[in-house]
């Protein structure tokens, strides 16, 4: 299988005013192309901290981080955004959606970054928007539509430049749970029909138990890394 993240020996440490803190602690992972992964911790375990790793928004202290082939330890600050822009799309819990721009526009956004001609990023974001099946929303604003429609639109800015891997941070923390499960489904469809890869970030069982792999964080370490549903009643 394609490796997609292959981590080594990682740590990273912050200097604060009360001294340095080693937040992630010798961790190695790896995930190939199309896994589901959940990743599962308690507040201060480091999962958030290895997630903006994982999203090239912070750099390891030691140790290597290769995303899709690229050892990103050395790469500028612009060479990451790049990286970042090709090969991820992110889901957070907020959606982030900007509020005067209509779902079309909010969808396009990342391939302004991406310097796509305007014409062309709008036929994108609508074929975007119809695969999570807001096709006919399109001129509606944010505030228009409801949460769980809100957060498909983040889905779709996300998928708008084909990435290879989707961060989810939280994405059903603000929905009720029939609008969560719809919203999973969805992740699961992308997952197994278009062969996303997908990392999501969870502090509820039920959730996590739609990925096909569970990695447990406690004290900046990966305490557990295997199948889902061979430990189902571990993480209830």
């Amino acid at each position: 299988m394609e490796e997609i993240i292959k981590i080594r020996d990682l740590s990273k440490n912050y200097h604060t005013d009360a001294g340095e803190v080693n937040v992630l602690k010798g961790v190695d992972i790896t995930i190939e192309k199309g896994e589901f992964v959940a990743i599962m911790g308690p507040s201060g375990s480091g999962k958030s901290t290895f997630m903006n790793i994982l999203g090239c928004l912070d750099k390891v202290t030691s140790g290597n981080y290769v995303l899709g082939g690229k050892d990103t330890k050395n790469l500028s600050r612009d060479e990451l955004a790049d990286l970042r822009n090709h090969m991820i799309g992110f889901v957070f819990q907020g959606f982030n959606l900007i509020p005067r721009q209509n779902l079309i526009d909010n969808v396009a956004l990342p391939l302004v970054y991406a310097g796509m001609k305007a014409h062309e990023r709008k036929i994108r974001a609508k074929e975007i928007l119809k695969s999570v099946g807001l096709e006919a929303f399109g001129t509606y604003l944010p505030n228009q539509i409801s949460g769980g429609q809100q957060q498909r639109v983040a889905i779709a800015r996300a998928l708008v430049n084909r990435p290879k891997l989707i961060l989810a941070d939280e994405p059903t923390g603000n929905l009720d749970t029939k609008t969560s499960e719809e919203i999973m489904q969805l992740f699961c469809d992308l997952n197994e029909k278009e062969g996303i890869t997908i990392v999501l970030v969870t502090h509820e069982p039920d959730i996590a138990r739609y990925a096909k792999r569970l990695v447990n964080f406690v004290d900046g370490r990966i305490q557990h890394d295997g199948p889902t549903a061979l430990h189902v009643k571990e993480i209830a």
